[in-house]
């Protein structure tokens, strides 16, 4: 298994992917405050890599975030989802407000979107990306380290307080029957 070890790996791996570069520039046109494109879409490119596919795994959604604590009502995401739509209409859209999002963890309210990414629950899923000025950007609160070596682990937050959560996750997702060589941790 080929491991990933630097973000500026995991950059080259996504400037080389068309289909990912076309997502990010279809999300930056919306110029919505602190956006980042995470979790799945980024999760399963890596992991597809690390596991030699030559095909891309299916993703449920493309997790498009941002931060706004003065707009925070969910018919303003819907809003921008279908924006995305009309764009892209073939892509599984789902926008969120990270200023309303600590609702559902139970925690405190986030300051930025790359703090809500820091409340995802696992470490892997913990990354976000996005073009700035035609740059790519990473945000990746635990390092990539867990990402690029398949190790599923929860973040500090799921640890903590909703572990059971994160268990429950890993029973669902049932990552290993699509890519065998993760480490998934339970304890």
């Amino acid at each position: 298994m080929r491991l990933l070890q630097t973000e500026e790996e995991l950059k080259n791996l996504i400037v080389a992917d068309d289909w990912m570069m076309d997502i990010l520039s279809t999300v930056e046109t919306l110029q919505l405050p602190d956006w980042w494109v995470c979790a799945g879409v980024i999760r399963s490119k890596v992991w597809d890599v690390l596991h030699e596919k030559e095909d891309r795994t299916p993703i449920a959604d493309i997790d498009v975030i941002y931060f706004d604590k003065e707009k925070v009502a969910e018919k303003i995401e819907k809003h921008y989802e279908q924006e995305l739509k009309q764009i892209s209409p073939n892509e599984p859209w789902s926008v969120k407000n990270q200023a309303r999002m600590h609702v559902l963890n139970g925690s405190k309210p986030y300051k930025s979107a790359v703090d809500g990414i820091a409340h995802f629950p696992e470490i892997p899923t913990a990354i976000g990306v996005k073009l700035s000025n035609g740059l790519l950007e990473i945000a990746a609160p635990y390092g990539i380290r867990h990402l690029g070596a398949g190790i599923v682990e929860p973040t500090p937050f799921f640890l903590e307080n909703n572990y059971e959560i994160y268990r429950q996750r890993m029973h669902l997702k049932q990552w290993h029957l699509r890519w065998p060589k993760l480490e998934i941790n339970l304890q």
